[in-house]
């Protein structure tokens, strides 16, 4: 089986939900007795081949091109369907990033394939594989397999597979694309990036998210102060979005981000299976909430029942104290 991975990046940089995809893709590849490529497309990034070659790339097909110095679903789909085409992809793998959830519709429409999304596990039997993708608001979970003999696309959810260092070849193969400005029905003026250099949450390993116990905007930098002492991102409860408190850009949950980090703090959440469906994915979860009854303490590995005001600042006191201790 020929499987080709979408590998994005930003300013000449691979995301690491790529490198995930990539080494999913080795795997699949070598489970099924197959080949497995990249394609990446941007502008001045030739040199990103020999890093996908070391995380089990064989091939990588490179789309080095003004066209797309700035991302536009037009471009990288043509780009993108021409590097399958070429390679007589079996499957392609995207990560399910607001990129990657953008392109893949487009790619797999002009190819005629079937898409699976959100993907957060897979298994290889008699040959074919298996993807399980969770359902009804991540109450339950589904099994599925390509139909025989067609070819298929799946997105997977970032932070859930390791990078597995595989070397291979990793050899460039320069992409014909025949992409031409008047394929490019929408073009990028500008693009506006969020002050302060937070953490994107689809991406952190480590997420401290508020709710409507937060009270209001002038709490966040408790919520801020736990975060920068961690080293992760700021996260947010469609209750606090929908205050004004945050910006949509931090809301976690069904008609948010979906996220799975290696460590989630809700402070303040009530965990509404909304807000569940966007985060029970996460390795561990810790709870802080006045409400002993609250529905996030029956996902939670951990729970404090208090104050969060209290509670938080002693938290980050904590968290300092023992990064200078070393």
């Amino acid at each position: 089986m020929k499987i080709l991975v979408f590998a994005e990046q930003r300013d000449g940089k691979l995301k690491k939900a790529s490198l995930e995809a990539m080494s999913v893709g080795r795997e699949l590849a070598d489970a099924t007795g197959g080949e497995a490529a990249a394609v990446v497309v941007g502008q001045g990034i030739s040199g990103l081949a020999a890093e996908l070659g070391k995380v089990g790339a064989d091939k990588v097909f490179v789309g080095d091109d003004a066209l797309f110095a700035a991302y536009s679903n037009d471009a990288f789909g043509l780009a993108v369907g021409k590097a399958a085409q070429a390679y007589g992809a079996d499957g392609i793998l995207f990560s399910a990033t607001a990129m990657g959830k953008d392109l893949a519709p487009k790619v797999t429409a002009r190819l005629g394939m079937g898409l699976l999304s959100d993907v957060t596990a897979y298994s290889v039997e008699g040959g074919s594989p298996l993807f399980r993708r969770p359902i009804y608001a991540g109450k339950a979970f589904a099994t599925l397999t390509p139909v025989a003999g067609k070819p298929f696309a799946v997105t997977l959810r970032p932070n859930v597979f390791p990078v597995v260092d595989k070397a291979k070849a990793g050899e460039a193969v320069p992409l014909d694309h025949g992409v031409t400005p008047g394929d490019i029905k929408s073009v990028v003026q500008r693009i506006l990036t969020a002050q302060g250099g937070l953490l994107d949450v689809a991406e952190a390993n480590i997420i401290v998210s508020g709710g409507r116990g937060m009270k209001g905007p002038e709490n966040f930098p408790i919520l801020e102060a736990l975060a920068k002492a961690l080293g992760g991102a700021v996260g947010a409860s469609r209750a606090a979005v929908d205050s004004g408190w945050i910006g949509h850009e931090h809301q976690v949950g069904q008609t948010g981000k979906v996220v799975s980090p290696g460590l989630y703090i809700a402070c303040g959440i009530s965990g509404a299976i909304q807000h569940l469906a966007g985060m029970s994915s996460s390795k561990v979860i810790v709870a802080v909430n006045k409400d002993p009854e609250a529905p996030i303490f029956k996902v939670a590995t951990y729970g404090i029942v208090g104050d969060l005001f209290e509670v938080l600042p002693l938290m980050t006191k904590a968290v300092e104290e023992l990064k200078a201790k070393g």
